[in-house]
């Protein structure tokens, strides 16, 4: 079992900056894929950043550009830097670990509980 606690999240003005964090309850992100998440209101959860045990990233054309994910594997924890933000940004993210992104979102991973974060002057 792991737990994982995104923390970070919070009010910011359009083209502002915040770095989210997603802790492991053990040493894990060395040997799984780790993604980004976020679900906005009415819409359907996307995945927005994610990077490999590998260390292989990945992101969304939305956020290209703009967000960027790290891993600090000596901390058990994985970062989403996030600049240039929009009020499109806005929704509540969540991280999540699995052997591969095709396995989280079949089911077999752990998900962080979320965390908001809202994008409005």
């Amino acid at each position: 079992q792991v737990q994982l606690v995104e923390s970070g999240g919070g009010l910011v003005q359009p083209g502002g900056s915040l770095r989210l964090s997603c802790a492991a309850s053990r040493s894990i992100f060395g040997i799984n894929t780790v993604g980004w998440y976020r679900q906005a209101p009415g819409k359907q959860r996307e995945l927005v950043a994610a990077i490999t045990s590998g260390g292989i990233t990945t992101n969304a054309e939305s956020v290209k550009g703009r967000f960027a994910i790290s891993r600090d594997n000596a901390k058990n924890t994985v970062y989403l830097q996030m600049n240039s933000l929009k009020p499109e940004d806005t929704a509540v993210y969540y991280c999540a670990t699995g052997s591969t992104i095709v396995a989280i979102e079949r089911g077999a991973g752990y998900w962080g509980q979320g965390i908001q974060v809202t994008v409005s002057s």
